[in-house]
């Protein structure tokens, strides 16, 4: 496999990481949305005031794109060796499915919050803390990410010249590139 093939591989994991985050996303808000619209036709059918605090959790899921979009670009910045491309390809996609799902569940939570609060008008922040251990979940994943990135990017320092070490091209077009 030649290094512009491998250079694709790894940064179409970048790619992933916040394609993946943001389909979660879509879920969420969705789902949450859906609910706020339902509780605020209920509130207007009651003649009853319509929470506008319903939109606060009807977009809560979308945090996790943004994210996928921080592990995208840090791993555009960290990923220079193309042996490292099933690396970064398989942290882009993993981490893109966890984070994905966190804000898939957490749009879930929120429609269930939106439900709640409209019918009680109690109980908001209490939905609220729900919605961030929800949200945990992806911000840890970003943070071990980063982590594992820093790691590996450190790694790939400490073998340049080594057997399997980027070739003398890949290498000229990085040391190009960083001069810029």
């Amino acid at each position: 496999m030649n290094d512009t093939v491998m250079m694709a591989l790894g940064q179409s994991g970048a790619f992933a990481a916040i394609s993946l985050a943001a389909l979660g996303s879509a879920l969420g808000t969705g789902a949450a949305g859906s609910a706020a619209i339902g509780a605020w036709k209920k509130c207007y059918a009651q003649n009853k005031p319509a929470p506008f605090q319903l939109a606060v959790f009807a977009g809560a899921p979308l945090s996790q794109t943004i994210y996928g979009m921080i592990i995208m670009f840090l791993s555009l910045v960290f990923f220079k060796d193309p042996n490292q491309w099933p690396f970064y390809l398989i942290l882009g996609v993993v981490a893109g499915i966890a984070m994905g799902a966190s804000a898939w569940m957490q749009g879930k939570a929120a429609a269930g919050a939106c439900d709640a609060f409209a019918d009680t008008g109690k109980g908001f922040t209490n939905y609220l803390m729900a919605l961030g251990i929800i949200e945990t979940v992806a911000i840890f994943v970003m943070a071990f990410g980063i982590v594992i990135m820093a790691m590996a990017g450190k790694g790939a320092e400490e073998t340049k010249g080594a057997p399997g070490a980027p070739s003398a091209q890949v290498q000229a077009q990085q040391d190009t590139s960083s001069e810029k």
